[in-house]
């Protein structure tokens, strides 16, 4: 069973950078399509990015194209979300999810959160002005 474990949140300056990790305790994480999503307080959990199994394709909401990056190690079986030019309104929790079948590509399907089964507990990111 995956097991997800979310790090890398902190606090940071308007303009900072900061790169999210998610790692499966359980080393099963490689065969999986996988999601980050965020919430903030007083809203929905919104989509922010997915990679394919493989990692050679991904998916992001447009408006943080160029901005974040999804990438993972599946040698490490951790997913990255790399997060540059950071804005007070990306101040969150950050959820990354395991797709609810395996070996899939990243394709729009994977903006819903119907599309995942297993997620993390979340790391908080605050991005202060």
């Amino acid at each position: 069973q995956v097991q997800l474990v979310e790090s890398g949140g902190g606090l940071v300056q308007a303009g900072g950078s900061l790169r999210l990790s998610c790692a499966d305790s359980e080393r099963t994480l490689s065969a999986y399509a996988m999601g980050w999503f965020r919430q903030a307080p007083g809203k929905e959990r919104e989509f922010v990015a997915a990679i394919g199994w493989t990692g050679t394709s991904t998916y992001y909401t447009d408006s943080l194209k160029g901005r974040f990056t999804i990438s993972r190690d599946n040698v490490k079986n951790t997913v990255y979300l790399q997060m540059n030019s950071l804005k007070p309104e990306d101040t969150a929790v950050y959820y990354c999810a395991a797709d609810h079948v395996k070996f899939r590509s990243a394709t729009r399907t994977m903006r819903f959160i119907s599309e995942y089964d297993y997620w993390g507990q979340g790391t908080q990111v605050t991005v202060s002005s």
